[in-house]
């Protein structure tokens, strides 16, 4: 059963709100191994894609134990709990909320129970865009939302074990699988089997490793890289996995259309993961090359916003010949904490994670490379707090086009209201910020390095082309579940809307 354990909610250490990643999932079956630690380290691995919570469950062929709760992997696990877990398959999953809040009842894997008495875990990376027409269909099946819960995830779990009381987990996910729109890379599993699955566009990575004894699933390359696991190929879009004593069996549940989110090269990924056989850090090396050439600047030093800032820095230096150097210090320990700064800490703001390195800015021209421009208010500090260690000027780079709109497959941006690049042009961002100059390399340029077609990629939240069809306003949003659930319980009416909603019951897109 599930375990619960007290924590209060993580608050952000910063008000930027930069892109939020969404979430990691792992899952390993391999008899005769300690698959608890394995799933802890791939998670360790993949923790950059979510930080609110974690959670692992095992199967043992006659149970699942699940143990989850907020904060990071390594403040959820330790060596006694991760030595209680005992099993020959795992799930695992860390989370950052792209539908529902940070609440423990919200932290998966998800656990659901059958009509048969079966057990069912399930991990999570991405967002569903027709989260309320699922809902409709579960109420119609009888399936509620499990106390608390309020993401598309656990809707998806109850969907898969009410059918799979009938039909069975495998043809039950057959037939479900078609029917969900938006961003899914799933893991889940029984008390024998694990199963993986990838939506139709590929929208987030999802791998495939050998061990020597058994299969591991998992998010990025780096997960596998970490457990000793030999990278085998991508899970394909549309593909769904089985993986148990008889072996690895792969189905097709859809045609693939594949629209890879170019925003996991950009950011979300790790440097050291591959997608699509090309290297996120080559990538970004090679965005920075780019950006040289269309936005070249007379300078005397190149630094990186670091961590995500640091490979298209090197190429940014590489292609203009400007030195580079580390001109900030990241605090590697602030992350998302569970304690409010105090005011005075609060008003320093991005100091809480960088520092100048003021002996190696005085006097310089600088060229600042970042990844990419939200709401500017990262970068506003930044370019100040440039200035107040000396830097005579600030040329401010990004390793991305403008965000202009939003993401609903499982990144949590800012509002399109909020976002910068919206209200002001060019040149009204760089006075926003306060910098000398300000590029952003060019789509086309960013495509260019992904070395993908564009025509298989996801560039959304530069261009505003969703591949996925979204539905009306007021049925999307982060909160939609919460919405509902709250109309539900104060039984006040609304007007009805086609698909039997009111339009007062759902929070509009965020």
């Amino acid at each position: 059963m599930p375990t619960d354990r007290s924590v209060p909610d993580s608050v952000s250490d910063d008000n930027e709100r930069e892109p939020r990643e969404e979430c990691g999932v792992f899952g390993v079956w391999a008899p005769g191994e300690d698959v608890a630690k394995l799933t802890y380290y791939g998670l360790y691995a993949l923790q950059h894609r979510g930080q609110e919570a974690a959670g692992i469950s095992v199967a043992d062929g006659k149970q699942i134990v699940v143990f989850k709760d907020l904060g990071l992997v390594s403040q959820v696990f330790d060596e006694q709990i991760l030595s209680s877990l005992h099993g020959h398959l795992a799930v695992g999953h860390c989370r950052y909320s792209t539908t529902g809040s940070t609440t423990w009842e919200n932290a998966q894997p998800v656990f659901r129970t059958t009509a048969t008495g079966s057990g069912l875990s399930l991990g999570h990376n991405g967002n569903l865009v027709n989260t309320a027409e699922l809902l409709v269909r579960a109420k119609e099946a009888g399936v509620d939302m499990r106390g608390g819960a309020t993401t598309d995830s656990d809707l998806m779990s109850g969907l898969l074990a009410a059918a799979a009381a009938d039909k069975g987990l495998e043809q039950a996910a057959i037939e479900l699988l078609p029917t969900l729109r938006g961003a899914f890379c799933l893991v889940w599993s029984d008390e024998n089997t694990l199963y993986a699955a990838r939506d139709p566009q590929g929208v987030r990575p999802l791998v495939l490793g050998r061990l020597e004894r058994g299969w591991v699933v998992a998010s990025e390359t780096a997960a596998l890289d970490i457990v000793g696991a030999s990278f085998v190929r991508e899970v394909e879009p549309g593909e769904l996995l089985a993986i148990d004593a008889e072996g690895l069996r792969s189905s097709r549940f859809a045609n693939p259309e594949p629209k890879g989110c170019i925003f996991e090269y950009v950011y979300l990924a790790r440097p050291d993961t591959t997608i699509s056989g090309r290297s996120v850090h080559a990538t970004r090396v090679d965005i920075g090359r780019r950006l040289a050439a269309e936005h070249p600047v007379e300078a005397d030093l190149v630094i990186p916003v670091p961590e995500s800032g640091t490979p298209a820095a090197i190429g940014y230096a590489q292609a203009s010949g400007i030195p580079y150097g580390s001109g900030l210090v990241k605090n590697a320990y602030v992350g998302r904490t569970f304690i409010q700064p105090s005011q005075t800490i609060r008003q320093l703001g991005i100091r809480l994670k960088l520092n100048p390195l003021r002996d190696v800015i005085r006097g310089k021209r600088l060229v600042v490379v970042d990844d990419s421009i939200v709401r500017g208010n990262t970068q506003r500090a930044l370019v100040r707090m440039l200035r107040e260690a000396g830097a005579i000027e600030v040329h401010v780079r990004i390793a991305s086009p403008p965000v202009r709109w939003p993401c609903f497959y499982g990144i949590d941006f800012a509002s399109r209201a909020e976002l910068i690049a919206n209200g002001l042009d060019f040149d009204g961002i760089r006075r926003s910020i306060g910098a000398d100059s300000l590029g952003y390399v060019s789509l086309e340029a960013l495509v260019a390095a992904s070395e993908q077609p564009k025509t298989r990629l996801c560039s959304a939240c530069f261009d505003g082309e969703y591949p996925i069809p979204l539905p009306e306003d007021a049925m999307i949003g982060k909160h939609l579940l919460e919405g509902i659930e709250a109309k539900a319980v104060s039984g006040s009416a609304a007007p009805v809307l086609a698909n039997g909603y009111g339009a007062e019951d759902a929070l509009r897109r965020p």
